[in-house]
């Protein structure tokens, strides 16, 4: 198992590793969308989620991955109710072949984020 950090995506808010390698499969934490030059969180869903792809997009390079090398993303959504923007959003960065996904409301997310983004890829 190897452990991997990129300095374009924010640090850890627990103690916890940006993502680790092992079995040729790269397995990136939970992504709040902070922003990594201020750890300064967007208000609104939108923003949350492009940082959140943007920062996912960081730790994947940083493994020699891209995002379209993402097999499958967990969503954690504060607001049911924000599935279609989530949706249309996301389908901007996952066009062809998208991955297998699952979307859950929770209660409650780091830091009061609106979503929270955790992904598998293969290398």
């Amino acid at each position: 198992m190897k452990t991997l950090k990129s300095k374009e995506a924010p640090e850890p808010i627990g103690p916890y590793s940006q993502a680790v390698e092992s079995g040729g499969f790269l397995f990136l934490s939970g992504q709040i969308g902070l922003k990594p030059e201020s750890a300064e969180l967007p208000d609104t869903l939108e923003e949350q989620t492009r940082q959140i792809i943007k920062n996912i997009s960081a730790v994947l390079n940083a493994g020699g991955c891209s995002l379209s090398d993402v097999v499958k993303t967990t969503v954690y959504l504060k607001n049911m109710s924000d599935f279609a923007k989530f949706n249309a959003i996301y389908a901007e960065y996952f066009k062809n072949n998208p991955p297998a996904r699952s979307t859950v409301e929770v209660s409650g997310l780091p830091r009061n984020a609106l979503i929270e983004i955790e992904i598998i890829a293969r290398k």
